[in-house]
């Protein structure tokens, strides 16, 4: 994953989790993290497949968690460290909201994206019974609805467009 990326996969893992919190203990924070991780990186290379790509996100800049913080009806007014939330990228977090709904669409995805540039995401494409159990929230497609459906349709579209390209 380019180095470049890396602020806003931090802020829209951090986004996510604060959102969606973990059920109770460490071990179900670092299972929620890893697939929160997984869907933002994914989401990420999606979104920004080239380092010219990364290059001008860092130009243009994200645009910040306040389109998602008021749709999810956060108040982050007195958040201290709020400097994070200007990483989040809310068309990268809606799209990682649409692959932890559905792990049959970051599979499908998963092929659009070098290996290397997205990592591993078995936690993600392959959930079992602990990374329910440790995210529940977080995996449960009607809560994650509201953020998943500002950009689905982009990130279909260019799906599409990338299996197209293939075949």
């Amino acid at each position: 994953m380019s180095a470049d990326l890396a602020p806003v996969i931090a802020a829209g893992t951090r986004w996510l989790l604060t959102a969606f919190p973990p059920a109770p203990g460490a071990f179900s924070g670092v299972l929620a993290e890893a697939q929160a991780r997984q869907a933002v990186t994914l989401a990420a290379a999606l979104r920004y497949p080239t380092p010219l790509d990364a290059q001008l996100l860092h130009l243009l800049g994200p645009g910040g968690s306040s389109g998602l913080d008021w749709l999810t009806g956060a108040d982050h007014g007195t958040d201290a460290d709020a400097e994070w939330r200007t990483w989040v990228d809310e068309t990268v977090v809606s799209w990682a909201a649409c692959l932890l709904a559905t792990p049959a669409l970051a599979v499908d995805a998963h092929r659009f994206v070098d290996r290397g540039q997205a990592g591993e995401l078995t936690r993600l494409t392959h959930p079992g019974d602990h990374e329910h159990d440790a995210a529940p929230l977080l995996r449960h497609p009607d809560l994650l609805e509201p953020v998943a459906a500002l950009h689905r349709s982009q990130l279909m579209e260019r799906l599409d467009n990338d299996s197209a390209a293939l075949g």
